[in-house]
């Protein structure tokens, strides 16, 4: 079975509620996915970033920080699905990262990078400073019509929530 394979059903494993499987399948493919993720080929990297996310693995948020900055937009997608995925329960993962996430937001040279990143800081905590730069982002002229409206979206729903506190 590849890397792939695995995080395919350790996602599934994850939605089934099956936790003891899934800390089985982490520790068997936990050495595989560190490797896949130091590889020079940035598809073998962006499938471990990918992986870390459907593994549900917390402890490798790190190893996530590091595809934040990769060099491959693929690379920095895959991060980034994995970061929204690991912070839909709680908060912490996204807002570890929230300087590098205003970063990849609003000025990665990738559109879909952008966007990814605007979707993640959605589950942060509704800080003032991100709810700011993506007013920002959401009027800026130049940007995708996709990446403005993604940006006024997680804007407001984090303004609903910041006054809801």
């Amino acid at each position: 079975m590849s890397l792939a394979g695995a995080a395919a059903q350790a996602d599934e494993l994850a939605k089934q509620g099956k936790e003891r499987e899934l800390a089985d399948l982490r520790r068997e493919w936990a050495d595989e996915l560190e490797v896949a993720a130091r590889s020079a080929d940035y598809r073998e990297r962006a499938a471990a970033y990918r992986a870390v996310g459907q593994f549900r693995f917390r402890q490798k948020e790190e190893l996530l920080r590091r595809g934040l900055e990769d060099d491959s937009p693929a690379c920095r997608g895959s991060a980034l699905l994995s970061l929204e995925l690991l912070s839909r329960d709680h908060p912490r993962s996204v807002n570890a990262v929230r300087p590098l996430l205003h970063t990849l937001a609003n000025s990665d040279d990738n559109a879909a990078v952008r966007r990814l990143a605007i979707i993640s800081l959605r589950n942060g905590s509704p800080q003032r400073d991100t709810i700011v730069l993506l007013q920002g982002i959401a009027e800026e002229d130049g940007l995708e019509r996709d990446v403005r409206q993604t940006a006024a979206k997680v804007a407001a729903g984090l303004e609903k929530r910041a006054r809801t506190r």
